[in-house]
């Protein structure tokens, strides 16, 4: 599909060459979550350009970075943490691996390192990490796989079918059975999206499943590792995805999309206090590299300019478009070509029956907004539309996409 000329933006809307403009229903790459030209953000990045542009961490005193992992923690909901920061979300995801493997093994003794994920998983875009996750479209052949690959099923019927009955929180037991198949003691963590992303289309855990999760990682001595890289800093309505179920706090937490928002590149790895010190233990391998630009201090600004706009929202507001945008979202179940709606907050998938996906697609940007596809899950493979806007976006930008979609999807049949 061709690519739209843009010469402005502002806010959730791009203007294009010719005087229109298209309202973006997918948060760019779900990530421009406080839309685009920011004046807190680039009030923030000019205000640290003019003290210096760059210092490293081990030169010069990391005081902007410093104050963005404390504002972030306390953002989410974990005052306490300890924060490790990185270049990108991918980044973010295998600095997470190198820690939990390093705290289990000083911990508890472990003698491998296994990280267990789902079949319906994305954790980011290397070679690990692809060869580790379950996302059907980007992993590595076999034979370049390094030997690694999904572990259990995600709870959701196009990976997970039962007969006669949905995916419920009993679900937690493939990874117990997988677990104690390896042994706990050759386990170090679960790393798992608390909300399904992009690869299936925001699929939500059964109540209870990751609580149950928790519980099952505990009882073996095992980390769970939340990947948040797409859900975080209030994606699907909270701070944190795994904050819509009690129960099921994580020992690690994996920030990237939200953060950056789209002006930044950034990945932050959020440690428990109850693990963190194990870290630094005399026993602990080295800890992970994390990079030359990990924390550069315009990252760390543009960062705090983000949680400046995040904290400026009416979350009252906020809530109700949210529901306002859910309950519209869900209306479109069985219209047209649209097999399912799942999703929670800012973020749903729209699946649609198989062919069309991309006239949707053409007919939504024909009335003024685009949106992010889906593929990959289930056989056949699934696809669809994932419904994504910019937090900061108004009542009249919720309307207008609510009433562009639908009359994308009369168009098509």
């Amino acid at each position: 599909m061709p690519d739209f000329e843009v010469v402005g933006s502002q806010g959730p809307w791009l203007h294009c060459a010719g005087g229109t403009r298209i309202f973006d229903g997918s948060s760019g790459l779900l990530c421009a979550n406080v839309g685009q030209s920011s004046p807190k953000v680039r009030d923030r990045i000019e205000e640290q350009f003019f003290r210096y542009s760059f210092g490293g961490a081990a030169v010069v005193r990391p005081h902007i970075q410093l104050e963005l992992m404390d504002r972030l923690c306390r953002a989410v909901g974990r005052p306490d943490d300890s924060v490790a920061l990185t270049t990108c979300g991918t980044l973010g995801v295998e600095v997470a691996v190198s820690l939990a493997r390093n705290i289990t093994r000083v911990r508890h003794g472990k003698r491998r390192g296994d990280i267990l994920t789902s079949t319906l998983s994305y954790h980011g875009n290397s070679a690990l990490t692809l060869a580790l996750a379950g996302n059907h479209a980007r992993r590595p052949r076999p034979e370049d796989a390094l030997g690694l690959g999904p572990a259990f099923p995600a709870p959701y019927p196009p990976t997970h079918a039962h007969e006669g009955r949905g995916c419920d929180a009993s679900c937690a037991g493939e990874i117990a059975k997988e677990i104690d198949s390896r042994g706990a003691e050759n386990v170090a963590a679960v790393l798992i999206e608390p909300v399904n992303g992009s690869t299936g289309g925001a699929f939500v855990p059964p109540d209870g499943y990751l609580q149950r999760v928790s519980e099952v990682c505990r009882e073996r001595d095992v980390l769970v590792v939340h990947d948040e890289v797409l859900t975080g800093l209030w994606r699907t309505g909270t701070p944190l995805a795994s904050h819509h179920w009690e129960g099921c706090e994580p020992d690690v937490v994996i920030l990237s999309k939200g953060l950056g928002a789209g002006y930044t590149g950034v990945g932050a790895v959020l440690v428990s206090p109850e693990i963190a010190p194990w870290i630094r233990h005399e026993d602990a391998d080295p800890l992970p590299a994390m990079g030359t630009m990990a924390t550069h201090p315009l990252m760390a600004a543009a960062c705090l300019g983000v949680l400046d706009e995040l904290e400026s929202i009416d979350f009252a507001a906020f809530t109700a478009r949210g529901e306002r945008l859910g309950e519209a979202m869900k209306s479109l179940n069985g219209v047209g070509p649209v097999r399912d709606v799942r999703g929670l907050g800012f973020l749903y998938g729209v699946e649609l029956t198989p062919g069309q996906l991309w006239p949707v697609m053409k007919a939504a940007e024909e009335r003024g907004v685009f949106f992010y596809p889906f593929t990959g899950a289930g056989e056949p493979k699934s696809e669809g539309l994932v419904v994504a806007p910019p937090l900061t976006s108004t009542d009249d930008d919720i309307e207008f996409l609510i009433t562009a979609l639908p009359d994308a999807l009369a168009a098509v049949g």
